[in-house]
């Protein structure tokens, strides 16, 4: 796996770019929780392709609040 991009998504969320096996990973990290999603790269013309989608307003919003639900499924854990 090689890392092809890190960058700050938000404020409170950073984003790595990897390519492995013909694929796009992108990870997000806030804290200690992640969320990976995987892009082929058959699907997208390129790395712009995919910088598009992971800076788009809609999927930085969705992104946080997916941290926030899983957020509240750990605190009746810890």
């Amino acid at each position: 796996m090689r890392v092809i991009k890190e960058f700050p998504l938000t404020q409170s969320i950073k984003c790595t770019i990897f390519s492995w096996n013909g694929k796009y990973i992108i990870k997000l990290e806030m804290g200690n929780l992640e969320q990976t999603y995987k892009v082929s790269e058959m699907d997208v013309t390129g790395l712009g392709d995919v910088d598009s989608l992971v800076s788009s307003t809609e999927f930085c919003k969705k992104a946080e609040q997916i941290f926030q639900t899983m957020e509240q499924n750990l605190d009746p854990i810890f």
